[in-house]
């Protein structure tokens, strides 16, 4: 049992999907919200977990995943879609260790305002963490 905080947990939990040989292989990376991005050619994810709900005990909580999918330009808004079909054999409906995850949405941005070589969509899951 870790004696790690709630959050620290969660986190843990929720990267350790993208550190698999499997995701490793889609060739995404999946980076914290505080990533920034230098390069304009490839794909890239950056993950935010926002805890939103009460949970039932000191070590449980709910909120939502939001992966902001950035994918070069000249490649068409169809990217995010597929990087967000990924996404979705990875997350949805399954339960990594203490944390359930539920049904998502994909949300088309438009260019990066930080980067508009960069295509944005948003991509939600929200989860249920009980604290494992």
């Amino acid at each position: 049992m870790s004696t790690d905080s709630k959050f620290v947990t969660l986190e843990n939990q929720i990267f350790s999907v993208f550190a698999t040989p499997e995701w490793v292989a889609e060739k995404i990376s999946v980076h914290p919200a505080s990533y920034i991005n230098t390069s304009k050619d490839t794909s890239f994810c950056r993950l935010d977990i926002v805890s939103s709900g009460k949970g039932v005990n000191l070590k449980s909580v709910s909120g939502m995943l939001i992966i902001d999918i950035f994918t070069p330009f000249g490649v068409g808004p169809r990217a995010g879609s597929v990087i967000a079909d990924k996404l979705d054999s990875y997350l949805v409906g399954k339960t990594i260790v203490g944390t359930q995850l539920m049904g998502s949405t994909c949300v088309p941005k438009g260019p990066d305002k930080a980067n508009p070589s960069l295509l944005r969509s948003t991509y939600t899951i929200a989860f249920n963490h009980f604290g494992v």
